[in-house]
């Protein structure tokens, strides 16, 4: 991997300043460097982790979802009260009937819900 500017002109900041102030400061300017080294790759490992986030992340379009979850309610409550409406005022076991239709209309957006999770 090859270096940045950045990281040449540290090192010769580094060694020009080691020349001037001489060997009894080479520990402290050493370790300052390797810190701004640390930091300097801390940086370039984020980047590198957002650029992969946001590569393999999924386009999702929430209002889409949104929308389709809207809309099948919106059916299911206007088939259901009709239907409801219907039943009621043309059948003698009208509960029954009315009962397994409203579970069936609940299992249907249950069943939309959990598989748009996933």
């Amino acid at each position: 991997m090859a270096r940045s500017s950045s990281s040449d002109d540290e090192l010769r900041a580094a060694v020009a300043a080691r020349r001037e102030l001489g060997p009894e400061y080479e520990d402290s300017l050493v370790e300052g460097f390797l810190e701004k080294m640390d930091q300097e790759i801390d940086r370039r490992v984020d980047d590198r982790i957002a650029a992969r986030s946001h590569k393999d992340a999924p386009a999702v379009r929430p209002s889409v979802d949104a929308g389709q979850r809207l809309a099948l309610s919106i059916a299911s409550i206007f088939f259901g009260v009709g239907a409801t409406a219907g039943i009621a005022t043309s059948t003698d076991n009208g509960i029954l009937v009315i009962l397994i239709l409203w579970l069936g209309i609940v299992g249907v957006n249950v069943a939309f819900a959990l598989g748009r999770r996933r």
